[in-house]
């Protein structure tokens, strides 16, 4: 055995290498787990106790040079290939690494830009819960316990209790802060609604809302009208034209459909608009005294209206995207397309 340490002590200092790979390839000759020093170490035990402190020195002696003689050539190696890397550097490659620029989701830049707009007139921000109870979802805003809207084949119930809704509409924000605040009033309330409908290029079971309420003494649908205008041309560009349609709503009286010119053609008439010159963007109304009743605001005194919008309605209008399903299927072609707005 000390013979075979001997020799293997002589082929540590005689060796040398010309790759790195080279060098890789002994390391795992000499002290891997199965390497020839590691079975050495092995054999030791065998050896007889009078011969253990000589053997066991020499042993260590070979791992310690093996161990020195690998590392000296793996960093003569390193450094030649960093100096090799030194002398080939492109000196037009930029000071800063390139990172690629993320983006925001299309409905985030909408929703951002129509906070933007309201909180320029006065309206803030209100936010609440998804899962609603009948009362703010439903009753508080007119509809009655017979209401086609309250059919499961239109709304997701929680099953634990029937009681319990996936939110329809935002409006139920706004019966929360009817409750708890006297007015004036002026809020909007972005986020996302489900509606248990069939998921198409121009419908999905989920989608995102911005609902406005303005609540005050001697409020009239002159003031929302020009709230309305003031929003289209904010959004759309100053040429915009809207025009209201009569409508109904269970929560506003007199209630309205909101149009505006079609900003693909100038309202001249295009398969957007289906020749008419007109795209639908929201609905409206004055709020029913009811609904005022019921959140304990006096609506012999009080006055206000509602208006509620898609968000991804307005985004598909402003980026003239004709695909519903694509906000929410992640495609990185799709979002790329908004990294620089």
């Amino acid at each position: 055995m000390l013979e075979k340490i001997n020799n293997l002590l002589l082929e540590v200092e005689a060796f040398t290498a010309n790759t790195k790979e080279q060098v890789e390839e002994y390391r795992i000759k000499w002290l891997s787990k199965k390497g020839e020093v590691t079975a050495l170490f092995e054999d030791f035990r065998t050896v007889p106790n009078e011969m253990k402190k000589e053997i066991g020195q020499k042993l260590n002696e070979l791992r310690n040079k093996a161990q020195e003689r690998i590392t000296e050539l793996k960093e003569k190696f390193d450094g030649t290939e960093q100096g090799s890397n030194n002398s080939e550097k492109d000196l037009t490659v930029p000071a800063y690494p390139t990172i690629q620029i993320g983006s925001r989701h299309p409905l985030s830049i909408v929703k951002n830009d129509i906070i933007d707009i309201f909180s320029r007139i006065g309206f803030t921000v209100s936010d609440g819960r998804e899962i609603e109870d009948d009362w703010h979802n439903f009753s508080a805003l007119n509809t009655p316990e017979n209401h086609p809207a309250r059919d499961m084949q239109d709304t997701f119930y929680v099953s634990l209790n029937p009681e319990m809704v996936l939110r329809t509409q935002t409006s139920s924000v706004q019966v929360h802060i009817m409750e708890r605040q006297k007015p004036p009033i002026r809020t909007i309330s972005p986020g996302r609604v489900y509606r248990n409908e069939a998921i198409s290029a121009r419908a999905h079971c989920q989608f995102h809302q911005v609902e406005g309420l303005y609540i005050d003494e001697k409020v009239s649908f002159a003031d929302l009208k020009q709230t309305l205008l003031y929003f289209a041309r904010e959004m759309f560009g100053a040429e915009t034209k809207i025009r209201l349609r009569p409508s109904y709503f269970p929560f506003t009286e007199p209630s309205a459909e909101v149009d505006i010119s079609c900003t693909i053609c100038g309202g001249k008439g295009c398969n957007v608009c289906k020749q008419t010159g007109w795209v639908e963007i929201l609905g409206c109304g004055m709020v029913d005294p009811q609904v005022l009743d019921n959140c304990k605001i006096d609506s012999n005194k009080f006055k206000g209206f509602a208006f509620g919008m898609g968000i991804e309605r307005i985004a598909m209008l402003k980026y003239q995207i004709k695909d519903l399903r694509l906000f929410f299927e992640n495609d990185v072609r799709f979002l790329k397309q908004f990294t620089a707005v």
